[in-house]
């Protein structure tokens, strides 16, 4: 005989592989579990509409309808009011939101709350954060990553803020909650939002909020509730089919003599709005429920999916290098001196390496800089160029003039503003008869540029300092996004078509 087991309030992973363990004729399931949350963000740019009231018993509510589901709770706001509700005195707290968008996973800084409802701690550093975040999507790779399990729910400020958008950006439902008519004419602005950003708008609903159910009109809308309700409609908004009721007892549980903030739940029975929280919070948990996959669990795929595409990037940067020093032949990278510090690329991406940190010095003293060999370590003229060479890029670009091939010299600082500008014979050999040698900056040039028998290819070649301890990091993703950037804007600054 086999006994079903109750469908998961968690997500799997789609390459879970199932464990059977076979106990007489019972036979149980056992499914690797990874943590992905179900994101209900509560939203409205309009203040005194009851997002926190909202947003803090909506928790409990879900919590009380299923004491086995995981519920969750923080606040973007800086009232404090999530942690009043919730906080057990005495808790000793090891951390708060701000800490989540620094990077610390989320599971790390959930606090068992009040009501068996799990929060994360407020926060007054979010309002110097929330400047310094400039990635919409940023909340959401967060909470991908936060092993925070069953539902999550996000308090927001009244204001379409960085942190706003990001809370909009990763929830599975956001809700919106509308007391009158100037609340619903500024849902227009969340939903312009997600028009900007080609997001779908079905996870957007409203929800009408503080309704005085003494209000009565004469005609077809009866009471507060349902005028809302169908100008909402009329504007194309979704609508839940539930509301809120404005009560003087539930206003009254966030201001008494104790300073606590209490729950419907336990503080309101008997109310219309406790049965309304019922049914809302029976709404979104069977939404939740229908939600095979939840967004977070959408982005932690996209992410191994661009993680996996970073690394075949990197390895491909890697593979298609040079791997010698143009100028004296080293092998670099398998050398563990340190000494490649300098990384080449040119313009139309035939040719890459790295530099040897004496060879490319003394390449440009003797071969740009027109200066003797001679300088030793202690001169503080050698100091001051070797300096400034790790503060600068280098372009080397072919040119014709009529009078034979020459390449044009230019420094530029790591902003990209040009220093200073040479233009220099090209010559295969340099010296007299008796001692001719090979041109270093030939060399240079013929063994990054070499086009067609002995010509050289149109573009430039772009030569920056990077860390001699790990000069490979200048291909990962981000790091040469910047570099392929600033070689775009030098580019352009030298007129060439490459860039």
């Amino acid at each position: 005989m086999r006994f079903p087991l109750p469908a998961s309030r968690f997500y799997h992973t789609p390459s879970a592989v199932s464990n059977r363990l076979t106990m007489g004729t019972i036979h149980i399931t056992i499914l690797p579990m990874q943590d992905y949350p179900y994101v209900v963000t509560i939203s409205s740019e309009k203040g005194g509409v009851g997002k926190t009231t909202l947003a803090t018993n909506l928790a409990i509510f879900l919590k009380a309808l299923n004491e086995d589901l995981p519920v969750s709770i923080f606040s973007f706001d800086n009232h404090f009011t999530v942690d009043k509700m919730f906080e057990i005195k005495g808790q000793k707290l090891k951390g708060n939101v701000a800490d989540l968008l620094l990077e610390t996973p989320g599971s790390e800084l959930l606090h068992t709350g009040q009501y068996g409802v799990n929060y994360i701690p407020s926060s007054t550093a979010l309002t110097d954060l929330k400047h310094s975040i400039k990635m919409p999507m940023l909340l959401a790779r967060l909470l991908a990553l936060s092993q925070i399990p069953g539902i999550l729910i996000i308090d927001t400020r009244p204001d379409l803020d960085a942190l706003t958008e990001n809370a909009l950006y990763a929830a599975d439902r956001v809700i919106i909650p509308v007391k009158d008519m100037a609340s619903l004419e500024n849902c227009r602005n969340i939903f312009e939002l997600f028009d900007r950003r080609g997001l779908d708008k079905k996870s957007l609903a409203l929800i009408p909020c503080l309704i005085d159910s003494r209000i009565k009109y004469e005609g077809m809308f009866r009471d507060q509730r349902t005028l809302l309700k169908s100008y909402a409609i009329n504007r194309g908004y979704r609508c839940l089919d539930v509301h809120i009721s404005k009560s003087p007892k539930v206003e009254s549980l966030n201001t008494n003599p104790a300073g606590r903030v209490y729950p419907v739940l336990t503080h309101a029975r008997g109310t219309d709005v406790h049965g309304q929280f019922f049914r809302l919070a029976s709404l979104v948990t069977e939404e939740m429920e229908k939600t095979a996959e939840p967004r977070s669990l959408l982005f932690r795929q996209w992410l191994t999916a661009e993680n996996g595409r970073k690394k075949e990037a990197f390895f491909a940067r890697l593979t298609g290098l040079k791997p010698d020093c143009l100028f004296c032949k080293r092998p670099l990278l398998k050398e563990p001196t340190g000494t490649a510090s300098y990384y080449f690329e040119t313009s139309d991406g035939g040719a890459s390496g790295f530099l040897e940190e004496e060879c490319f010095f003394g390449f440009l003293l003797s071969s740009i800089y027109n200066l003797d060999n001679g300088f030793t370590a202690d001169d503080p003229t050698w100091h001051i160029l070797k300096d400034s060479t790790k503060e600068s890029s280098f372009v080397f670009r072919p040119m014709e003039n009529g009078n034979g091939a020459e390449v044009e010299f230019s420094q530029f600082d790591l902003k990209g503003s040009r220093q200073s500008k040479k233009h220099y014979k090209l010559r295969e050999y340099e010296g007299g008869l008796l001692s001719r040698e090979r041109s270093k900056l030939f060399t240079l040039m013929s063994e990054t540029l070499a086009g067609f028998g002995e010509s050289l290819r149109d573009g430039f070649l772009f030569v920056h300092p990077v860390n001699p301890q790990e000069p490979e990091a200048i291909l990962l993703e981000e790091n040469y996004r910047n570099f392929n950037r600033l070689k775009k804007h030098i580019g352009e600054q030298i007129g060439d078509r490459e860039a």
